[in-house]
């Protein structure tokens, strides 16, 4: 091998080194990612609840955490003026007593929403109970949800296109050194 190859060799081997070490410390470094970032998600669907059939979706921020309760008619008949929902929350382990939110209805054309915003003070399991009352029914549903950080808003594009960023940096450093020691290559051989 000539002094040159063995330089580009050298040079490969001293890039996995830092590649390596730079990897075992990200690793190391970070917490379980077990949160939710991103939109709303159900946590319950197609549950009937008195005479209608409901989905519940949540985007449990820390904070202010918002709930989506999408409301389908009885058959046969419409979802009345007078339904009133709310949603209620509350710490499985018992630390906070029960809180209850009122939900408005959203204009969703044609699609009969509701949207409550409920307050978590703890990344903890809350108990969630939907509670729904009308003129021709109402009933009531449970469920859990964690609430999650709110996350960093407009940089979470930034920070979730880093890993692609860096895939396309070391795809482009790998081509370099390819053409370079092609050239190398050429010019032994010339």
């Amino acid at each position: 091998m000539t002094k040159e190859m063995e330089g580009v060799f050298q040079g490969r081997q001293d890039h996995w080194r830092w590649l390596v070490s730079v990897a075992i410390l990200v690793i190391g470094c970070t917490q379980n990612a077990v949160a939710h970032n991103g939109p709303p998600f159900p946590i319950l669907e197609g549950r009937r609840v008195g005479p209608y059939t409901i989905a519940l979706w949540t985007h449990p921020d820390l904070g202010t955490g918002t709930f989506f309760v999408l409301v389908d008619p009885p058959p046969g008949g419409k979802v009345p003026k007078d339904l009133k929902v709310q949603i209620a929350v509350q710490p499985a382990t018992g630390r906070l007593p029960e809180t209850v939110y009122w939900a408005w209805i959203e204009d969703q054309k044609g699609q009969v929403e509701y949207k409550a915003e409920a307050q978590f003070d703890q990344q903890e399991v809350w108990k969630v109970r939907l509670i729904m009352n009308s003129s021709i029914g109402g009933g009531e549903a449970t469920s859990e949800v964690i609430p999650t950080p709110a996350g960093y808003g407009r940089w979470d594009l930034l920070l979730f296109a880093l890993p692609f960023i860096g895939v396309g940096f070391l795809w482009f450093k790998v081509a370099a050194k390819r053409r370079q020691l092609k050239k190398v290559q050429t010019q032994q051989t010339a």
